[in-house]
């Protein structure tokens, strides 16, 4: 099978003035059929190679797992200790700590500031001595392994924007997300998985409200292929996988060998990626057959690793359960897993949801770094813990007792592991109040930099022509962040 980048040069090649006003005449029907190949179609194909000359350089990770926490995760109160909020609880912010700092419009137009203390003390873990909030005694008791960015940054102030911002390099739907660009660059270790797989979660008390939207794990501009594939968390993981009564697996190959042989014959006539993804979609669903109910049947786990991800491990759809096929799926090739978990929005419920919010998802997370270190899989695999953005130092609701923290981009926390990263530190500082950064910011552009970096890529050169510009992940911004690399 012609790679895709060649496919696109011989559809260029092949649109002649007369082939461009004869195919014209399709108009609607092209654009109603490519709507329903896309509805028809979700999943992304298997992609072996990569573009040619990538890896730009000897990566440092092969694989990503992105244990995304979606509403924004305290650092107020779960990775940045600061004495000072727990000595001036009440008091209003100083005016020469709030600055201009944009708020969102729930907290912006506030007369008062009061600030609220940590819920719960810091504890200091491992032999690095990290600070991280009693609240997180797993994550806290791997904290040797642990890379702490104290210094993360974002223009975003709300929800989805800042969802988008992270994970495709634009507040603006359209972009290819991170995943597809892996994809997209360096293909897949497996014929069997997809290269980029997707897996969304929720708080039990569904109390966050934010949605994950197709677009945070969607393919942009890049050929639909390379966007992820979302395993659903009730039901068959990935629909219509399973044959139809009275469909054996060989009326199965042989109606897909006879499909394949139609779409290559329109493929050699038109050259539409698109159709090249249909028949890669078509033989990934075909081999997915095998590979997936093996993939989500825990029978063959250990019992002590099943009781280190906690009891909602054996529960379709949860943070825990998601966690153990993350390290299943990388452990079986695939490229990059994104684990979307709701339930961190604490706007009115910080004393108890918060608190609840560790619970469900640290010892899932631990037990999944811990399972890749004892596989040999940690040092290649580069896993991260974080969100949109952090909370603020100030309360939200009644000034006289707020219970709840607002959005808050301008500083904030996220967690990394193995994959080249340095273990026991922590990188970047901030200012009293948990507000302003002291010490070496860490923008999201940067980060995205500094995870293709890992990957083998020079993040400036990974780039995709579209509406007459070179598009990259980063826009034309971000810088490597050379004080977290090992």
């Amino acid at each position: 099978m012609p790679e895709p980048h060649d496919v696109c040069r011989e559809n260029i090649d092949r649109v002649t003035r007369r082939r461009l006003f004869g195919s014209a005449g399709a108009g609607i029907g092209a654009a109603a059929l490519a709507a329903l190949l896309a509805r028809d179609c979700p999943a992304a194909g298997p992609i072996v190679a990569g573009l040619p000359g990538l890896p730009h350089h000897e990566p440092r990770a092969k694989r990503v797992v992105m244990l995304w926490q979606g509403g924004g995760p305290s650092h107020v109160d779960l990775f940045d200790p600061k004495p000072m909020l727990m000595a001036h609880g009440g008091e209003n912010v100083p005016e020469s700590v709030r600055g201009t700092t944009r708020l969102s419009t729930m907290s912006s137009g506030y007369a008062r500031w009061p600030v609220v203390a940590p819920i719960k003390p810091f504890r200091r873990y491992g032999g690095c001595g990290m600070e991280m909030s009693e609240m997180l005694p797993r994550l806290g008791g791997l904290a040797d392994e642990l890379c702490l960015i104290r210094s993360m940054n974002t223009e975003a102030v709300n929800h989805a924007p800042g969802v988008t911002f992270c994970l495709t390099g634009a507040q603006v739907p359209g972009r290819p997300s991170m995943g597809a660009w892996m994809s997209y660059g360096l293909g897949c270790e497996t014929d069997d998985l997809p290269a980029f797989v997707v897996m969304t979660s929720s708080d039990k008390g569904k109390t966050c409200g934010q949605l994950f939207f197709d677009y945070y794990w969607g393919s942009g501009f890049l050929p639909s292929r390379y966007q992820g594939v979302k395993f659903r968390n009730a039901g068959e993981p990935v629909p219509y996988l399973a044959n139809p009564a009275g469909v054996s697996r060989q009326a199965r190959r042989a109606l897909l060998d006879d499909l394949a042989a139609m779409n290559s014959a329109h493929l050699a006539d038109y050259g539409d990626p698109e159709i090249d993804t249909r028949i890669a979609q078509y033989e990934m669903a075909y081999r997915m057959q095998e590979s997936v109910p093996d993939l989500v049947n825990f029978a063959d786990e250990p019992r002590h690793v099943l009781d280190r991800y906690g009891p909602d491990v054996h529960v379709k759809g949860s943070f825990a359960s998601n966690c153990l096929i993350a390290r299943r799926l990388v452990e079986r090739g695939t490229r990059f897993v994104q684990l979307m978990h709701a339930g961190w929005d604490q706007h009115s419920n910080l004393f108890t949801q918060l608190s609840q919010q560790c619970v469900d998802t640290d010892a899932p997370s631990a037990a999944l770094i811990l399972d890749l270190r004892e596989r040999g899989l940690l040092d290649d695999t580069l896993v991260l813990w974080g969100g949109e953005f952090g909370r603020t130092p100030f309360g939200q609701g009644d000034p006289a007792a707020p219970n709840g923290r607002d959005h808050f981009g301008k500083a904030f926390s996220f967690l990394l592991t193995g994959g080249g990263v340095k273990r026991g530190h922590v990188y970047g500082a901030t200012d009293d109040y948990a507000w302003n950064i002291t010490a070496d910011p860490v923008h999201v552009h940067d980060l995205q930099a500094t995870i293709m970096h890992l990957m083998g890529i020079d993040h400036t050169r990974l780039t995709y022509r579209y509406q007459g510009r070179q598009f990259r992940l980063t826009d034309v911004h971000g810088h490597v962040v050379r004080g977290i690399l090992a």
